[in-house]
Order: structure tokens, then C-alpha cells, then sequence
């Protein structure tokens, strides 16, 4: 090829172009957005989630729960989101601040859970509730039983242990990586208002509008 190393350099070029629009152009327009404090709540928000949280997304992500669920409200006119309940508004790049690696989601198997710690906590869900749903699982969802343990009761039977399930003299009790999914799953909200989040309402056409 005459031509062939200003060809090659030529395409190197394009390539390198786009990565550096698509990678530090975002880093150049997100990169420094930060939690915003709220001076009348006296803290930042988004709140950063604790130890056990944090460690538990990473269970979440092993086990796949992305490939079933999203984590992200859409705004009004791309979506029911809100009225199936799951936010009050759509969710904004500052949701996500905290998070090393956001699991956004691509299909809804299952629900949105960006807001699942504000529906259980109005539902009543709690821990307990959770581990047995994550033991028994539902007709759209696997039981994660290897989450579990059988253990031989000696003393005083633990608090966490699922009732009714182990035999006579022995419980059934979450392990470690059971109990940071469903730490990170209580943790999982997003109810301040930030003011980007602000719902965009698509302007309705004028009917029969005269022109």
C-alpha cells in the first residue's frame, strides 16, 4: 500500500480522538461533581453508604442482580417509573457520586430498586423479611440458599436464623455475604431532592392549535 503508514496513522488518530472526546470529555463535565450539602439538614447528601453496604454492592454484582434489576428512575416522559412507585423523581449523575462502579442496569425482570430502602421501609420489610425472601426466592426470582447455613444451636439461638426451616436442634443462619446484600439493599435511596433532579414534564402538543 503506497499510502499505508499516513493510512495507519491517519485511523490511529480517529481513534484516539474519539477516546479522548468520550473519556476526558466526561471526566472534564462530571469528574468534579460533588455531594451537596444541605445546610438546613447539616450533612451532604448523597449520604455514603457504610462498610457493610458497600461491601454487600459487591455481592450484588457477583451474583449478577444487575442482569434483573436497574437502579435508575427515569424521567417522566421515558417511562411509568413513577407511577409504579419507584421514585418520586428521575435519578441524576449525583445519585451516584459515591459509587466506584454504578450498577445502572440494562433489562427490569424485576423492579427498579434505586429507592428500595424507602418502599420497604413504608412496606414494613425488614432484614428478616429479606433473608427469607433471598432462601425461598419467588416464581421470578431464584432462592439463593447458598447464602444460608445449616449450624447445630449451642446456647441461645441466633436472632438472624430463618424460622421453621432447620431441623429440631439446629437453625438456619444468614452468612456474612447474606448479610451485606441485604445491608446494601437497605441502603439503597433516592429521595433528596437535588435540584437537577427536578422531574421534566414534556410540554403536551396544542390540539387543534390554530397556526
Amino acid at each position: 500500500m503506497k499510502n499505508g503508514p499516513l493510512f495507519f496513522f491517519g485511523l490511529f488518530f480517529v481513534l484516539a480522538l474519539s477516546w479522548a472526546g468520550l473519556v476526558l470529555g466526561t471526566q472534564a463535565q462530571l469528574g468534579s461533581l460533588s455531594p451537596h450539602y444541605d445546610d438546613l439538614e447539616g450533612k451532604a447528601f448523597p449520604e455514603r453508604a457504610s462498610g457493610l453496604a458497600s461491601r454487600g454492592q459487591l455481592v450484588y454484582q457477583d451474583l449478577g442482580c444487575a442482569a434483573c434489576h436497574t437502579q435508575q428512575v427515569r424521567r417522566p416522559d421515558f417511562g411509568s417509573d413513577k407511577a409504579r412507585g419507584w421514585g418520586d423523581r428521575q435519578s441524576v449523575t449525583r445519585d451516584y457520586v459515591h459509587q466506584i462502579r454504578p450498577l445502572l442496569g440494562s433489562s427490569r425482570i424485576g423492579p427498579d430498586l434505586a429507592n428500595f430502602a424507602s418502599r420497604a421501609q413504608t412496606s414494613g420489610q425488614d432484614a428478616a423479611s429479606l433473608f427469607a425472601y433471598l432462601y425461598n426466592g419467588t416464581e421470578g426470582m431464584p432462592s439463593y440458599r447458598f447464602l444460608f447455613e445449616v449450624r447445630k444451636i449451642l446456647g441461645e439461638p441466633s436472632a438472624k436464623a430463618l424460622q421453621g426451616v432447620a431441623a429440631p436442634g439446629y437453625e438456619l443462619v444468614p452468612t456474612e455475604r447474606a448479610e451485606t446484600l441485604v445491608a446494601y439493599l437497605l441502603s439503597l435511596k433516592q429521595t433528596y431532592e437535588f435540584s437537577e433532579a427536578r422531574p421534566y414534564e414534556p410540554v403536551p402538543a396544542n390540539e387543534g392549535a390554530q397556526e
